[in-house]
């Protein structure tokens, strides 16, 4: 009988989920999706971080352009994690709102740098939801996530 899920393939040089714990999950004869997880399985101590907007730590927006509150809420977010004693490949979910679709369509490209630069190449279960508007009046994204710290990391 077939597994109920497999795992995708690695980039080179490291197995999936290796580093993290983490196990990104594809059903069988799916096609590999490009920057994100259809799932992600994991053991450990979960952190739940509040959505975060691109602000800076003292709640002022640097910027109105997309891809600078994008980098900023990521920052928050690696910030927050780290006072969890997490860190970003330990990301399993994430779910960004963002109040312009054809903004970030346009973005891809300076988004798909900024993750590499901010998270690295660690790609988990996400969603993407365009909302009316956020709470606060400025912001563009806010991005909640959900990370799995191994019982392995916690010993450490």
């Amino acid at each position: 009988m077939p597994s109920a899920a497999s795992t995708p393939r690695a980039p080179s040089g490291s197995a999936p989920g290796s580093a993290s714990g983490l196990q990104p999950v594809n059903p069988p004869g799916w096609p590999q999706p490009k920057g994100y997880a259809n799932g992600i399985s994991g053991r450990g101590r979960l952190v739940f971080v509040a959505g975060q907007i691109g602000w800076t730590e003292a709640q002022l927006f640097a910027t109105d352009d997309f891809v600078g509150q994008l980098e900023q809420a990521l920052r928050n977010t690696v910030a927050v994690l780290a006072a969890a004693g997490a860190r970003p490949e330990h990301i399993a979910r994430m779910t960004w709102y963002i109040t312009d679709k054809r903004e970030y369509l346009a973005s891809l490209p300076a988004i798909g740098r900024a993750w590499r630069d901010i998270l690295g190449r660690h790609f988990p279960a996400m969603a993407l939801v365009q909302v009316v508007a956020l709470i606060e009046d400025r912001a563009k994204i806010e991005i909640e996530t959900t990370a799995l710290v191994p019982d392995e990391d916690d010993r450490r």
